[in-house]
């Protein structure tokens, strides 16, 4: 059975991928928005940038947050200098970490949405006198829901996985910034095989149930498109 680190690594990694993945979808949505919309000659670069997660090892990007986050970085010195301390091996900067990690299993889904959405809806809208936030509300919204499931599950499970940022910036601190990847590392480098077979089989488990949802939910999708 699991033992009382095993179990505060999943409270932690659960709390932590909860976080992450309603800060994304917050700041995600008018980011998605404009990439989706906008004619900017920005849009290709910053779409580049958000996706850039997806090639950059781990442990590159988690380095340079780091030493952004550290003493002698700009983000340090910021919060320094608000009476903050530094965030490096913090559950804050682990959370900062994580958003900037999983933005593109996010932002991508919401974008694709939005960009399947096309244009006669929201000129029927339009047409019936709705304002561009009322349009974008009760018309862009709801025919993108399924991007925000996608892009949810997905940053809530990859949050749930991620090893090298979070081993960069928080370290191994039991019941702060610990989570289960870190804790599996830290078993099997204990020889505790057992408590590490439980939490990778659960993980295992829990990816494999993740994409069959995901799947299922593509599949139900496309039969009721017309």
């Amino acid at each position: 059975m699991l033992d009382a680190s095993s179990l505060s690594a999943i409270r932690l990694t659960i709390e932590l991928s909860l976080a992450t993945t309603a800060i994304l979808l917050a700041l995600g949505t008018p980011l998605a928005w404009w990439l989706a919309r906008s004619r900017s000659p920005l849009r290709v670069p910053v779409r580049a940038l958000v996706t850039l997660p997806l090639v950059l090892p781990p442990t590159v990007l988690g380095f340079y947050l780091l030493v952004a986050m550290g003493p002698a970085g700009p983000l340090g010195k910021l919060t320094q200098a608000l009476g903050m301390g530094t965030l490096a091996f913090t559950f804050t900067g682990l959370l900062i970490g994580s958003v900037i990690y999983s933005l593109p299993f996010v932002v991508q889904p919401i974008i694709n949405a939005f960009e399947t959405l096309g244009e006669r809806p929201l000129e029927a809208a339009a047409s019936l006198r709705a304002g561009p936030l009322d349009a974008f509300w009760h018309v862009a919204l709801p025919l993108a829901r399924p991007g925000y499931v996608t892009g949810a599950v997905l940053g809530f499970a990859h949050t749930l996985g991620e090893f090298g940022v979070v081993l960069m910036i928080g370290g191994n601190i039991p019941g702060q910034t610990r989570t289960i990847s870190v804790q599996i590392f830290d078993d099997v480098e204990s020889l505790e095989y057992a408590q590490a077979h439980w939490l990778a089989g659960g993980m295992l488990a829990f990816s494999f149930a993740v994409l069959l949802v995901l799947h299922l939910l593509q599949a139900r999708s496309a039969r009721t498109v017309p």
